[in-house]
């Protein structure tokens, strides 16, 4: 695999087309069924990322028919895994008191912070601390990181995890690769421009290299996710208290 000038990850930690072998061993070294394969062009390892996931629509698609059918083994397993999974929500919330939507956060507003963690028996983890003057991105990115730790202090990093946000801010830098590519420049954006919340985000990097089998998920907030409304309320309630105190 190391020959190969661009790499094509179909299943592992992140998926897509990654142009150091570094970035890519990191995504698949201990991920259970990893399939990844080294190219010398951009448009052989996209080719072969298509066609590998539309393999995997059409597998999913006949496991589902079966299941239907009749509860296979391999159902029951996949059952099993779900059930398994931990979920995790994270958000972050920041109140522009007085300013116009869009408006600079102020010295005296309002943020904070919250992350829930639902263990497959059903056990809860949460917590929520709130910041004066912190911006909502700050807010999302402490979240994210604070979950992380706690899974790692719980034990739970190598456990099967969906974590579900409705940050893009967060998880598109995950979730795109943009996170190898501000790294490789040094920490820069390819438009040259620096990485906001710079500190945060080389303390959340080494976070995520601990799990392996950490996949994440993007919801509309304020919707129907369950989760994603309680860790709402969380931050808001932390910042009422904030609030009262004032």
């Amino acid at each position: 695999m190391a020959s190969g000038k661009y790499y094509a990850v179909a299943r592992g930690r992140q998926t897509g087309i990654f142009t150091d072998w570094p970035t890519t061993k990191s995504l698949v070294d201990g991920f259970t069924g990893a399939r990844y394969k080294g190219f010398t062009t951009r448009a052989a390892a996209e080719e072969w990322l298509a066609q590998m996931q539309v393999s995997g629509q059409q597998r999913s698609h006949a496991r589902t028919s079966s299941m239907v059918q009749a509860p296979t083994r391999e159902a029951a397993n996949a059952s099993v895994t779900a059930a398994e999974t931990i979920q995790v929500f994270t958000d972050g919330g920041s109140r522009n008191t007085g300013n116009v939507n869009g408006g600079h956060v102020r010295n005296t507003d309002l943020a904070a912070w919250a992350y829930l963690i639902i263990l497959p028996d059903g056990q809860r983890h949460q917590d929520s601390h709130g910041e004066i003057g912190a911006t909502n991105n700050k807010m999302e990115l402490t979240a994210l990181k604070m979950a992380l730790t706690k899974l790692i202090e719980l034990h739970l990093n190598t456990a099967p995890i969906l974590l579900t946000s409705d940050s893009h801010y967060v998880l598109d830098p995950i979730m795109k690769n943009w996170l190898a590519g501000w790294q490789r420049r040094g920490w820069r954006k390819s438009s040259g421009g620096e990485v906001l919340n710079l500190a945060l985000w080389q303390a959340i990097v080494p976070l995520l290299d601990q799990f392996t089998q950490l996949q994440f998920k993007w919801v509309k907030g304020h919707a129907t996710a369950a989760g994603n409304n309680h860790v709402d309320d969380l931050l808001n309630q932390t910042m009422d208290q904030m609030k009262d105190k004032e």
